[in-house]
C-alpha cells in the first residue's frame, strides 16, 4: 500500500493589529511635526519676503534683506539687551528663591505639603491675567502695593508707568508666576535624593554649610540644569505679562523679542520683518537649548562614571 502523503498544518497567522500598533503609534507625532513644520517653515519663506499687509502689489522676494536691515538697526540691538537683562535676572532670582523655598519645605510633613501646594496658586493664574492684577495693585494713585510703600516714606514710586522701574516691576510679577515652577521641581529633586550620604554627614558631624556645598548641590544640578532650561526658554519668549502691563513701553524699555514681532506684525503690518523677528529669536533658543542639553548630557554620564 502507498503511504497517504500527510499535508502540514497551516502556520498561524499573526494578527494585522499587532503588526500595525507600531505605526498608529507614531501616527500622532507624525501629525504634530507636521503641525509645527508647516508654521515654521512658513514663517522663514515670510521672513526673505518684503512683506506688508498695506502694500500687498510690493510683494517680493529678497532674500535675506530683512536680517540685515535688523542688525544694522540700533533699537534691534536694544531689543536683545533688554531680552537678556530680562531673562537673566527672573531666571537667576527665581532659582535662588525656588531653592530657598525648597530648602525649607524639604523635610516631608503635613504642614510642609499645604504650604508647598498653597504655594503653587500663582502658578495656577494665567500670566496675563496675574499682569493686569498687579497693574492695578501698583497703580501710583490707588494701587493696594502704591499705598503700602508709601508708609514706609516712597510717595511717588512710578512702578511700570517710568522707564527706570518698569524692568523691576514686570521682573517682579514673574517671580510672583513662576518661582513656583522653580520650587516644586527642586523639592521633587531634593525629596528623590539618596538619604544615606545625608545620614553619614549628620553622623560625622559635618556643618549644613558644608552638606549643601559638597553633597546636596552636586547631586541637585541636574535638577538645577533643567529648572534653568525651561525657564530660560520662557522667559526669553515672554510676551504676555510684558504686553499686558506695559505693551512693551514706556518708550521702548520692555521691548522684548515677542513684543517687537508683535508690533510689527499688528501696528505696522509688517509680515516679513516680524517673522525674521521669531526666526533670530527661535535661532538664540535652539542654541541656548543644545547648550544645556549637552552640558546636562554630561553631567550625566559624568554621574553613570561616578557610581
Amino acid at each position: 500500500m502507498s503511504e497517504i502523503p500527510v499535508t502540514p498544518p497551516p502556520l498561524p497567522r499573526r494578527p494585522i493589529l499587532p503588526r500595525a500598533l507600531p505605526y498608529l503609534l507614531s501616527l500622532p507625532a507624525l501629525l504634530v511635526c507636521i503641525g509645527i513644520l508647516i508654521p515654521f517653515v512658513t514663517a522663514v519663506w515670510y521672513s526673505l519676503e518684503r512683506y506688508n499687509l498695506s502694500m500687498p502689489y510690493m510683494r517680493s522676494f529678497i532674500w535675506f534683506r530683512n536680517y540685515i536691515s535688523l542688525f544694522t538697526d540700533p533699537d534691534f540691538w536694544n531689543t536683545i539687551q533688554v531680552s537678556l537683562i530680562y531673562t537673566i535676572s527672573t531666571v537667576v532670582l527665581e532659582l535662588l528663591l525656588g531653592l530657598g523655598i525648597a530648602l525649607l519645605l524639604r523635610e516631608r510633613s503635613r504642614l510642609n505639603n499645604i504650604i508647598s501646594i498653597a504655594l503653587l496658586m500663582p502658578l495656577m493664574t494665567a500670566p496675563a491675567i496675574a499682569a493686569l492684577m498687579w497693574k492695578l495693585m501698583t497703580n501710583p494713585g490707588f494701587g493696594v502695593l502704591s499705598w503700602l510703600i508709601s508708609l514706609v516714606g516712597v510717595t511717588d514710586f512710578k512702578w511700570a508707568s517710568s522707564p527706570h522701574t518698569a524692568m523691576f516691576t514686570v521682573v517682579l510679577v514673574d517671580i510672583w508666576v513662576y518661582t513656583p515652577f522653580m520650587m516644586i521641581l527642586l523639592l521633587a529633586g531634593l525629596r528623590s535624593l539618596p538619604q544615606q550620604p545625608f545620614e553619614a554627614a549628620k553622623l560625622d558631624g559635618v556643618n549644613a554649610g558644608f552638606v549643601f556645598l559638597r553633597i546636596t548641590l552636586p547631586m541637585l544640578t541636574p535638577f538645577l540644569f533643567t529648572a534653568v532650561l525651561f525657564r530660560t526658554l520662557d522667559s526669553i519668549q515672554q510676551f504676555d505679562i510684558i504686553y499686558a502691563m506695559t505693551q512693551g513701553g514706556p518708550g521702548n524699555s520692555l521691548l522684548v523679542f515677542q513684543v517687537r514681532a508683535y508690533l510689527e506684525f499688528f501696528s505696522y503690518t509688517n509680515v516679513g520683518r516680524s517673522a525674521a523677528i521669531l526666526m533670530v529669536l527661535w535661532a538664540i533658543t535652539y542654541v541656548l537649548s543644545q547648550v544645556f542639553v549637552r552640558q546636562w548630557m554630561k553631567l550625566r554620564e559624568r554621574a553613570h562614571g561616578a557610581s
